[in-house]
């Protein structure tokens, strides 16, 4: 079992920046790989950014591409999501989640462990 805790969401304006973290316990030598998603209201969940828990290796979704940055502190067990030049559209709900399988990262239904998620609301 591998449990997730987000923290950092907020309330912010557009251009800000803000840094989620989440924080894993448990099993996290189990992690293969990890993930933040969002989803905003009537729409679906969305791949945002991952990264291979061992190797480092990161995906970044086009939508935040050059504005988010995921990364991660091994000794820590926490990956992060720095996020600048925030927009409206940016506004959802953000979720950590993490998978111990190989395969394709960008599936949310491939992950095995989710957070409870926090909430980045982004006014223009």
């Amino acid at each position: 079992q591998v449990q997730l805790v987000e923290s950092g969401g907020g309330l912010v304006q557009a251009g800000d920046s803000l840094r989620l973290s989440c924080a894993a316990s448990g099993r996290p030598f189990s992690i293969f790989a990890a993930g933040w998603f969002r989803q905003a209201p009537g729409k679906e969940r969305e791949f945002v950014a991952a990264i291979m828990w061992t190797v480092g290796a990161t995906y970044t979704a086009d939508s935040v591409k050059g504005r988010f940055t995921i990364s991660r502190d091994n000794a820590k067990n926490t990956v992060y999501l720095q996020m600048n030049s925030l927009k409206p559209e940016d506004t959802a709900l953000y979720y950590c989640a993490a998978k111990t399988r190989t395969g394709t990262i960008y599936n949310p239904t491939l992950y095995d462990y989710w957070g409870q998620g926090t909430q980045v609301t982004v006014s223009s």
